[in-house]
């Protein structure tokens, strides 16, 4: 078929890349024209230039090469053109550095990531710990112990006002509970192990008698300077003798201290007796003076006791 009146002939690629060379020629040679020629002058001396160029190099080229490289030019094909910014062109960029901005954008989740396990296993996750155990605390483990305790020192004794001792420490942790106090829970239940473990210690008084210890000492009565109280020194021995400690109020502080060793007030007559025994032989043949027996929190005197105790003394 012919070819369609006013249709352009496709370029073959050695014309195409004639074109190419003529574009590349006339920028790296830095070829110009006379501004003030006519534009048809100033392409007819610039295809006459080419020309030269060319025969200098041993090369003919046709004037319709020369031609559409010119055109070419001007009409800046062969010229490459950036893009105008966009997003388009910033999604492009990003495809072609994407190793690059991966391993950046890696970096940043990697840190992250470190920073959220920190916070969530150093501190959220301890915290929430800690608010569960807390909450199991307050409403199961404590609560039991406490029962438990209560009823364990209750089967130890008959005695009313050790009962009635034992059920105010259980109100006291029964209320700390309901206002979630944990310290305040747990310092009724040791109350009341500690009043149990006073119930269940079964010793006897015995008042010192080595060669070198005090027995008794004596001191002015704080109340009636004109009078004396008398004090024999002693300790508490198990059945299978061992010696233990006991908590004492000191009357002349005021303060509970747990000594092996104290001084019991006694009347003037036992205490004469007492130092009489020891100067016969040196051995106090009368001890024990008393016996904590099992269920009671005081021990029972082997004369009239006058109450108070001292927990220092001068040897």
């Amino acid at each position: 078929m012919p070819e369609a009146m006013g249709a352009t002939k496709p370029q073959t690629l050695d014309e195409l890349m004639l074109a190419m060379d003529v574009v590349d020629t006339i920028r790296h040679r830095e070829l110009v024209v006379a501004r003030e020629l006519s534009q048809g002058d100033r392409d007819e001396a610039l295809k006459a230039r080419l020309r030269e160029i060319y025969r200098g190099q041993g090369l003919e080229v046709s004037d319709a090469a020369i031609e559409q490289g010119i055109k070419a030019l001007k009409e800046s094909r062969f010229v490459y053109t950036p893009p105008a910014p966009g997003l388009g062109r910033t999604l492009a960029m990003a495809w072609v550095r994407r190793r690059i901005i991966g391993r950046w954008v890696g970096a940043v989740v990697l840190a992250c990531a470190a920073l959220w396990a920190v916070s969530y296993f150093g501190y959220a996750l301890p915290r929430q710990q800690a608010i569960a155990e807390t909450q199991i605390a307050l409403t199961q483990h404590l609560p039991q112990a406490l029962r438990e305790a209560a009823a364990s020192a209750r089967i130890e004794t008959r005695d009313a006002s050790v009962i009635a001792r034992i059920d105010a420490f259980v109100r006291d942790g029964t209320a700390a509970l309901a206002r979630s106090d944990v310290a305040g829970a747990r310092a009724s239940i040791a109350s009341i192990e500690a009043l149990r473990s006073s119930l269940v210690a079964t010793y006897a008084l015995n008042v010192i008698s080595g060669p070198n210890d005090t027995s008794g000492v004596w001191r002015v009565s704080a109340l009636n300077p004109g009078s004396r109280n008398y004090y024999l020194i002693v300790e508490a021995v198990t059945p299978d003798g061992q010696r233990v400690p006991v908590t004492v109020v000191n009357e002349e502080t005021g303060q509970s201290e747990t000594v092996k060793r104290w001084g019991v007030r006694v009347p003037e007559a036992f205490f004469n007796t007492i130092r009489r025994d020891k100067q016969d032989n040196g051995i106090i043949e009368q001890n024990p003076i008393g016996q904590k027996l099992r269920g009671e929190l005081e021990p029972r005197y082997d004369f009239p006791k006058e109450g108070g105790a001292i927990t220092s003394w001068d040897e």
